[in-house]
């Protein structure tokens, strides 16, 4: 539970299916002095996340998760924009944190299942485990559940994937929980509503360094102020005049180097990723076509998949994709079905 609707209306819909359920909240980092902005678990979000167990009349529970938080996904995220990258650190928590250390919590409190608020649907198929998207699309989450397998999906439910989300207010509000108009975050709940260049200044100052904007054949055209302070495919916010707009292609870690260029130079057909994951625990064994999915508010693109290496594959398109950024993660689907991912090198 996180003091949200969504986890909220969870627990409600498991009860009154007859689970005896049991509410559960991680305490995770937050930076010195903003632990009362970090969104999901400051003292105002676990006492609503309390208040709403005592409606439901289910036990709930606090664990603390702050240094393994701090450690693994805090540090993953630094680490990722220190090689170049744009990290994407939900996916590390939902694998290591909420798929590792709190299932196994919830595993050795005598647990059968442990049950999110994430907008994805979980089906059985010839005694496999599939993951669908959400009925409501536009609320559909499982491209951050790409890292989840056969064993982890043994224990997942996924109440609220089955519902729109409009739905899942309107039973908040019947039930007279207080969390029913309560907006949906955005951020990253660490950042406590700061910008993530502000957080990595003050976390990690050596990254911020200001170098040269260069064009690929390696003229100087400016002078960038870090190179975590921009993403591929960027085109405002650049520092530069230019006579035609200009777009960040690619970052040089060892020259600390910003390159950019026009539009046309703009993307590739190809993509590989790495730390391949396929929820049907097997990776495939032939070639194949899906709808690829580069970033969590990207549309899918058609694309043809080869596996390189066992955790390893790469995606062919039949057009350039401007977006393609490393560290982000690329999530294979056919129609509805997610198949698996792997993240962006």
């Amino acid at each position: 539970m996180s003091g949200g609707v969504d986890s909220s209306v969870a627990a409600a819909l498991l009860k009154k299916q007859g689970y005896q359920v049991i509410g559960v909240m991680l305490r995770l980092w937050s930076e010195p002095g903003k632990e009362d902005s970090n969104r999901c678990c400051t003292p105002d979000a676990i006492a609503q996340a309390r208040r709403v167990a005592s409606i439901l009349d289910i036990p709930f529970y606090v664990i603390d998760a702050k240094d393994i938080f701090q450690n693994s996904v805090v540090q993953y995220f630094l680490d990722g924009y220190a090689q170049g990258n744009t990290p994407n650190p939900c996916l590390v928590c939902n694998r290591s944190i909420r798929w590792t250390f709190l299932l196994d919590h919830a595993l050795a409190l005598g647990a059968e299942y442990m049950a999110t608020g994430h907008y994805v649907r979980k089906m059985t198929i010839d005694g496999e485990y599939r993951l669908l998207k959400a009925i409501d699309r536009s609320k559909d989450q499982s491209y951050i559940l790409h890292v989840l397998d056969q064993q982890k999906l043994a224990h997942a439910l996924f109440p609220v994937g089955d519902h729109e989300k409009t739905e899942i207010r309107v039973m908040a509000a019947t039930l007279g929980l207080p969390v029913a108009s309560r907006k949906d975050s955005q951020d990253l709940c660490f950042l406590a509503g700061d910008d993530y260049r502000a957080f990595i200044r003050r976390n990690a100052a050596g990254l911020a360094k200001s170098g040269p904007i260069q064009s690929r054949d390696g003229r100087v055209l400016g002078q960038h102020t870090g190179l975590p302070d921009y993403t591929i495919g960027q085109r405002s916010g650049l520092g530069f005049a230019a006579r035609v707009p200009m777009y960040v292609l690619q970052k040089d870690i060892e020259k600390n180097a910003l390159i950019v260029g026009e539009h046309a130079e703009l993307g590739s057909q190809v993509l590989n990723a790495r730390e391949a994951n396929w929820i049907s625990g097997a990776p495939p064994q032939n070639e194949f076509s899906g709808q690829i999915k580069i970033r969590y508010t990207a549309r899918e693109v058609e694309g043809h998949v080869a596996l390189t290496e066992p955790d390893k594959f790469q995606v062919r398109f039949n057009s350039p994709q401007r977006d393609i950024t490393p560290g982000q993660a690329a999530v294979i689907y056919q129609e509805e079905t997610l198949l698996g991912g792997g993240i962006i090198y």
